[in-house]
This record gives structure tokens, sequence and C-alpha cells, in this order.
């Protein structure tokens, strides 16, 4: 994707499903796929088909799989995932986790390129929607905020993987795109377009996945986080926290059973506040998961699901973060201690006496990760090394929160492909539990420990209901030692963030969230060299020898070199 030729178009396929374009040598304008007359294409079908558009490019597709809502790369560079499967498999990944990548990365033109082209898109329903006479002055401010929110979550993407990247808006003549430096701080055009969506959007909406008023604010409340305005950010949680609702009018809360978050059959639950959409047989499996079809345990033939690939894999520092003692997490850093770490079966083969690990742990890590001798949803007891493609590459854990049950294939999956890895399961953008701990972390930035200890202990709650943890298939009992309670007080307001920086990663695991957090945090460095690469790269020798974050240069991606050789009003990241 470049822009040698910037054209001005906009789109006229009314598909309501996944579109079509023929632009693939631009990204910062869409040229039509078909033609349409002047009056359809200026209708209210026209506008929101331009709107669906932008709406499509969610899921990333035509990208690559970095491009994907699941953000597996913000995982990775977070030290809460590897790469996984071997060396040789997509070994364009191998860079990424060894932050090594260069400019001339195609991933990361991928992820660059997609984000985009959705703004392209976004822009294109802003300026059809102004022009048009066709419809009334409520659907155009209606259609035009929904447009803004996209633009503004596509380049809050943007933000948080490069930091800079050229800013321009509907208004931008054509002839001047090629011009527009990286020089313009985002985060304020996003929080504009987040606040014009708060104040203008509905509270509910006719379809599932479209954004409303709520799912604008609480987006409004993330940036403000990543600005730090916690004042503001606080402002705007309060009202989330007390009056949202998702689009189909149900009030924001917390799922009882933290592992029906991850279940297709649950999506649009009332902790969902904004979800890219997930559906099977439409056709093409592009309208499924198809960015988590590698993501599975690898080579489980009939009795697990997917059976390809081995990608993603839950890394050991990441899995002994989960270790308790007194139903708490170790804040002090000790998880990778030997007295601490979570028993695994790396190099034991499959075969072979296997003791599972006995001691206390949060009961989050059994719908997070799969290991050895634990229920893997309705599929079987995780078998170890059988389902992993390389242990002495990648460990020996697979990856569990997105993956379908045996009881849904073929009714919650798309088998149409090579592979029966496309599950329809909905991806979440933003949750309530995500919110909660923003708004924790505004209150305890603020000076409010107890208030933020309590919106902390309201998703620990959540996560000690026992109906939701993970039992063994016999119905003897929980599957392992769980044990979590609640936070009785902070002492200082360093120890209630050490907490809600940890209770971060617990609930939010494998979500995409990670390097985002540890960068904004200024904790990548040290996390990263002095915890997780140090911890790690003592197993697996080939895939994290010799690696090292290098501070001032590692926490954001580098610009793609294909930009900056047409663009040259763009400036590359520092250290590349």
């Amino acid at each position: 994707m470049n822009i040698n030729n910037i054209k001005k178009g906009v789109l006229t396929t009314l598909a309501v499903t996944m579109l079509t374009f023929s632009c693939k040598d631009s990204f910062l304008e869409v040229l039509p796929t078909g033609s349409l007359g002047e009056a359809q294409l200026y209708s209210q079908a026209g506008v929101e088909g331009t709107l669906i558009g932008a709406y499509s490019m969610l899921n990333g597709k035509g990208f690559g799989r970095s491009a994907g809502p699941n953000n597996w790369m913000g995982s990775i560079l977070g030290g809460e995932s590897n790469k996984g499967t071997d060396a040789g498999d997509y070994s364009q990944m191998n860079p990424i986790q060894r932050y090594e990548v260069n400019s001339n990365s195609g991933e990361i033109g991928g992820l660059w390129g997609s984000k985009f082209e959705g703004i392209a898109r976004a822009n294109s329903t802003i300026r059809l929607a102004t022009a048009s006479t066709q419809i009334t002055d409520a659907v155009r401010t209606r259609i035009i905020a929904e447009a803004r929110v996209l633009r503004g979550h596509y380049y809050f993407d943007l933000k948080r993987m490069f930091n800079s990247a050229p800013y321009f808006d509907e208004t931008v003549p054509e002839a001047e795109l090629i011009d527009v430096p990286n020089t313009t701080e985002l985060l304020g055009p996003i929080e504009a377009d987040f606040k014009f969506g708060m104040d203008n959007l509905p509270e509910t909406q006719g379809d599932a996945g479209r954004v409303n008023k709520w799912a604008a604010a609480a987006y409004l409340g993330k940036a403000y986080i990543y600005d730090g305005k916690y004042a503001e950010a606080k402002a705007v949680f309060d009202q989330v926290i007390a009056n949202g609702q998702t689009t189909n009018g149900k009030k924001y809360g917390l799922v009882p059973n933290f592992a029906e978050i991850f279940n297709a059959e649950n999506d649009n639950h009332e902790e969902a506040i904004w979800a890219v959409q997930s559906s099977n047989n439409t056709g093409s499996v592009n309208n499924a998961n198809w960015f988590d079809d590698l993501n599975y345990p690898y080579n489980t033939g009939s009795d697990g699901p997917g059976n390809c690939c081995g990608f993603n894999q839950p890394t050991f520092t990441m899995v002994n973060m989960f270790r308790t003692k007194d139903g708490l997490p170790l804040l002090d850093g000790s998880y990778n201690a030997s007295s601490n770490v979570v028993t695994n079966d790396f190099k034991v083969d499959a075969s072979a006496a296997f003791t599972e690990d006995a001691g206390p742990v949060d009961p989050r890590l059994d719908h997070t990760v799969g290991r050895r001798g634990v229920p893997y949803l309705d599929w079987q007891e995780h078998p170890g090394k059988a389902w992993i493609r390389d242990q002495t590459y990648a460990g020996p854990y697979s990856p569990k929160k997105f993956v379908y049950y045996r009881s849904q294939e073929n009714t919650f999956t798309d088998g149409s492909s090579w592979t029966r890895g496309y599950a329809t399961m909905n991806v979440p953008i933003i949750r309530f539990a995500d919110v909660l701990l923003l708004a924790a972390e505004a209150e305890i930035q603020a000076g409010s420990l107890d208030k933020g200890m309590e919106y902390i202990n309201m998703v620990r709650a959540r996560a000690a209901n026992t109906a939701g943890w993970v039992m063994e298939y016999d119905g003897s009992g929980p599957a392992a030692n769980y044990e979590i309670s609640l936070y009785d007080s902070f002492a200082s307001k360093d120890d209630a963030m050490k907490a809600l920086k940890f209770e971060r990663l617990l609930e939010l695991a494998q979500e995409g969230h990670r390097y985002s957090d540890l960068v904004r945090w200024g904790d990548a460095a040290t996390f990263i060299n002095n915890v997780y690469l140090a911890y790690d790269s003592q197993f697996l020798i080939t895939k994290f020898g010799g690696a090292k974050f290098t501070a001032g240069k590692n926490e954001f991606l580098p610009i793609p070199q294909s930009q900056l050789d047409i663009q040259p009003a763009l400036t590359q990241n520092p250290g590349y």
C-alpha cells in the first residue's frame, strides 16, 4: 500500500458484510468499486454503504494477520505471548518478537496500511454525508458521528503502536495529502472525534456492532488516560459507569462468569462496550475471525480445536504472574523466583508422567492459557507437548481465550476453508472491565485510593465467582488450586498503582493491551529486559538469546520505509 496515485473516491458497494475494494496502491483515498448513479450514491443507502465500508476495516482483512483486532503484536511485544510454532513458520514475526524489527517489515506495513484504509473510508463517509441533500440532518449527524469515532479508533491504534502518523481529516484537499507531516500530536484530534461521538450518537442502535454514545464516551476516557488527563478521564468514566448501556440497551456491567466473556453464544453481552462482529456461513470466511485461524493448539486432530497452527503461545513469565499468595498477586515481582514459578511440562513428553502444579493461582489463568492436565474448554485435558509444535522454541503453553468450544463446531465456526479455526466469537475493542480498571487508574492518580481499590475489587470479585472457575470433567472440584482475594487497603499511591498495573495483566492478558500499557507507564524497558527476557530466554534460547528491548526506540514501531520513500514530509521514529 502506498500513495503514489492519490485519488479521491467514495465507496459505492452497499453490502452489509465485508466489502471488496479495488484500491491496492493507496491507503489514503478509496477508489470506487463500481458505478452507481449520483442519486443512489447520495441517498441514505449510499451514505450508509460508505459507513459500512469504514466499519468493515475493523477486522483488518487484506493487510495481514498483524492488522487484526486481536492485536497479537501488542501481546507479543508486551511479553505475554511469543509468536509460537517453530522458527521457520511465519518467520517475518521473528524480528518483531526479538525487538529487532526494521522499517521494511511487511507486518509493520500491513498494520500501518490497514489503519489508514479505515481512516480513508471514514473520511469518505463524512464527505459524502456532508454533501448529501437526500438525508435528514439527524441522519447526517449520526452517520458523521459514527464515522468520526471510527476514525478516532484507527488513529488511536496508530498512536499506541507508532506514536506518530500524518493526521488528516475530511477537509484536507487531495493535492495536499502527500505533504502532510507526522508532527501532529494525535491524541488531541482523537479526543475530539470521540467527544463528537459522545455528544451526538444515540444511546442505542439498531445493529449490534455499531458504536453508540456510551462506547464513544468510554473510548474518550481511555484516550484521556493515555494523554495523562486523569481528571477529565474520571469525569467521563463516572458517567459511563453510572449510565452507560450497550447498543442493544443493556446497562453496562461485568458478565458474572469470566469465561462467558469469550463465548460466541454470549456475544453482545453487558460487558461488550464495543466489539468487532464476526459471523459464519456468509460465503466468505473473511467475516469470521480469520486473523485468529493460526492461534490454536497445534496438530490436535478431531479431539481439539482448529487443528493448526500453534501460534500466539503464552509466555513463561505471564503464566507465573498468575501465582498468588493469600489470594493476592505477587506485587513484589517474585513470581519468577524458583519457589514461585508455575510448574509446567517443558521438555516433558506427552506420554511421560507429569505432576501438575499444586500451588495457588488466580482462577483467570485457566481461562487464558492452555496448560497440561487442565480441561481445555469442553475438548479434553490439555495433553501438553502433543499440542505444541516445538516446545524448545516456543514453550509449553497454548492460547485459550479466543478458542471455540467443541459443542460450537460448525455452529459458531466456518468450516468452508482450509482449517476449522474460523470462529465467530466477537473480539472486544473495549469492554467494561477495561473501563473499570482505567477508571481505577484515574482515581488513583487523583489520590482517591479507596475508589480506585473499589473498581479493582469489582473486577477481582467477578474472578472470584466459583461458578466461573474451570472444573474437572468428573465434577470432583476446581481444576487447580484457585485462590483470589480482594484488597483491603493501599498504603500509598505507588502501592495502588502496582496493584492496578498487575490487575490489567491478569484481567486483559492476551487481548493486545499489554505493550501499550507498559509503554505509557514508562515500564517497558525495565519489565521486558529485566523480567520477561531475562527469564524466558533461559528456556527459549533460539528464540530470545541475545534479544534486547532498546529504550528510546522499541517503545514504538518504525514507520514503514515504503511510506518514507514516497512521502518526504514524514520523519522516521527515533532509533530506526
